[in-house]
């Protein structure tokens, strides 16, 4: 039982994906596709123990979403005039060309960046769609309520609904337009893979980063000489690349100053600082993914902690926030603050952002090591407590703790 269980799971990350665009594909209709796509998961949840995992679980979850669709469609057109939808069912037409895109997962991707959507809808939307994330999941990574992300969900495919956006594959000439959106997309995806957020789940998915990595080396190819393509990409590579170093034989969490250096991927570390290289090269004015990547690229050159350049990761930082004042940036150019000005100066700048990150369990945790630094244990326990009550991922779960259970008693 615990076999099929993890089957289902794990049919789950890699096959939501595929099935909800073939479906969006042939029927043209998010709420169908996806729908369709979650009532034969479930029937795979009842029928997999009895009748065994199928040799492909793909092709047996798209097959089931089909005919789930088909049923639907015929009980609404027995209801309304649905004609146009029953026909689709016998439509015996070649499917149309795949245009500039030939993936059918990063197809889906760019349909639903459609420049009708308000941004963070488009991304939204295309978490739910394409990533198979949960609402709770994309609203965590929003830093919104639950409730708000899934209206805005429901919104944004209503509105793709009544303005008859169609389901189509985006020219050549579309895709600069779009990328922008994508690219937000799979820098969420790949995120909620480096540190997942659902409870229940494993604490780094492989097959989110993996698939977000596999997307964006497309795009690459089809947008060479974008800047933020590429940084995206060395992000990700050089994020990827400290993967099996990231959570200890206990199921802990491991920091970066902690980590096994040894145990990085060095292929990708040098993939990644080429593509840093490379943008360098050009005296282009960077964009944030490559300001990003940048900093990773002076982390992963040191070969001890003690080692990292920790003025060039701020000054990196400090172009960053010109571009993207948000607090999260803030939060994170506090962490080489402390490095270079001490915790002191670095709890201050923290503490500035507690009204727009009190719910982001990143903000206490980060709060709860400046102040363990600073000997006031007290508060560094209590900053603890809610960054652990914030966070479902088992590993940072463990760490945490363990970091809590550290502290000196009293003051």
């Amino acid at each position: 039982m615990t076999g099929v269980r993890e089957a289902v799971t794990r049919a789950h990350h890699e096959e939501w994906a595929r099935v909800v665009a073939a479906l969006t594909r042939r029927f043209g209709d998010l709420d169908i596709a996806e729908e369709a796509a979650a009532e034969a998961f479930a029937t795979a949840v009842e029928r997999w123990p009895a009748d065994g995992v199928p040799p492909n679980p793909g092709a047996w979850l798209t097959t089931t979403a089909n005919r789930k669709a088909i049923d639907r469609l015929r009980r609404e057109n027995k209801r309304d005039d649905k004609q146009r939808e029953a026909q689709m069912l016998y439509d015996d037409t070649p499917p149309e060309p795949t245009g500039a895109v030939d993936d059918e997962r990063l197809r889906l991707i760019f349909t639903c960046c459609h420049p009708a959507l308000a941004p963070e809808t488009r991304v939204a939307l295309t978490l739910r769609m394409v990533g198979g994330l949960t609402v709770g999941e994309i609203a965590r990574a929003f830093l919104v309520q639950e409730t708000a992300m899934g209206q805005r969900i429901t919104r944004a495919k209503a509105k793709i609904k009544a303005t008859r956006i169609p389901y189509r594959v985006p020219s050549a000439q579309d895709l600069p337009a779009r990328v922008s959106g994508v690219l937000s997309v799979l820098f969420l995806v790949f995120n909620e893979g480096y540190l997942a957020t659902g409870p229940g789940t494993d604490p780094i998915r492989h097959d989110l980063t993996a698939e977000a990595i596999r997307l964006t080396r497309l795009i690459r190819a089809l947008l060479p000489d974008n800047g933020e393509v590429a940084g995206l990409l060395a992000l990700m590579l050089l994020t990827e690349a400290r993967r099996t170093a990231r959570v200890a034989a206990t199921g802990e969490l491991v920091t970066l100053g902690e980590q096994d250096r040894g145990a990085w991927d060095t292929t990708l570390i040098a993939e990644g600082h080429r593509l840093v290289r490379e943008r360098l090269a050009t005296g282009a004015t960077p964009g944030r993914y490559q300001i990003l990547a940048a900093i990773n690229a002076v982390h992963t050159s040191a070969r001890d902690v003690r080692d990292t350049d920790w003025s060039q990761v701020l000054a990196l930082y400090d172009q960053l926030v010109r571009l993207d004042p948000s607090p999260i940036v803030a939060l994170n150019r506090a962490v080489a603050i402390a490095e270079l000005d001490g915790p002191d100066v670095a709890l201050a700048a923290v503490d500035r952002l507690a009204d727009r990150l009190a719910d982001y369990h990143a903000y206490h945790a980060t709060r709860a090591d400046l102040l363990r630094r600073l000997g006031h244990s007290q508060q560094s326990r209590a900053a603890y407590d809610r960054a652990i009550e914030l966070t479902a991922n088992t590993a940072e779960i463990a760490y945490l703790t363990r970091r809590r259970e550290q502290l000196a008693p009293g003051m």
